[in-house]
C-alpha cells in the first residue's frame, strides 16, 4: 500500500503549476456544461450549483494527474473504479438527481442508469488528460 501511496504524491506534486490551471479551466467548463445539458436533456444533474468545483476540480483533477501518465486504458479501467464510486454515492446520497424516465432509462432501463453513466463518465480521465496535455504543449511551444 505505501508504494502506491508514494507513486499517487509524486505524481501529484509533479504536475507543473500552468497544466493544473488548464485542468481547472476545462474541467470546470466540462463540469458547467455537462450540468447544464443533463437538466436541459432531463437525464441528470447535480442537487447543487457547487457540486461542479468539488466533483470536477477537486475530485476528478487529482485523479486525472495521477492517471495522466498511464496509458488510455488504464486511465479509462481506474476512471471506471473512481466514477462508479462516485456515482453510486451521488444517487445513494442524493446529491445528484436523476430525472424520472429519462432518456437513459428508456434505452437501458432504470436499473442500468448508474452504470451507464459510470461507463461513459470512466472516459473523462483519458479523453481530458489528452486535452490538457494537447493544450499545454500547444501553450509550451508559443512561449
Amino acid at each position: 500500500m505505501s508504494q502506491s501511496l508514494k507513486w499517487i504524491v509524486t505524481e501529484l506534486k509533479s504536475v507543473e503549476p500552468q497544466k493544473v490551471i488548464i485542468y481547472m479551466i476545462i474541467y470546470g467548463t466540462w463540469g458547467t456544461l455537462m450540468n447544464w445539458f443533463g437538466g436541459w436533456a432531463e437525464i441528470a444533474r447535480f442537487t447543487h450549483w457547487w457540486q461542479i468545483i468539488t466533483v470536477y476540480w477537486l475530485y476528478m483533477i487529482p485523479i486525472s494527474i495521477v492517471l495522466r501518465n498511464l496509458v488510455w486504458h488504464r486511465q479509462y479501467a481506474y476512471g471506471l473504479i473512481t466514477m462508479c464510486l462516485l456515482e453510486f454515492g451521488g444517487y445513494a446520497f442524493e446529491t445528484s438527481y436523476a430525472y424520472p424516465d429519462n432518456v437513459l432509462d428508456q434505452l437501458f432501463n432504470p436499473r442500468n442508469f448508474s452504470l451507464g453513466m459510470a461507463i461513459f463518465f470512466g472516459f473523462y480521465y483519458p479523453v481530458g488528460n489528452a486535452v490538457v496535455s494537447m493544450i499545454y504543449k500547444r501553450f509550451r511551444k508559443e512561449n
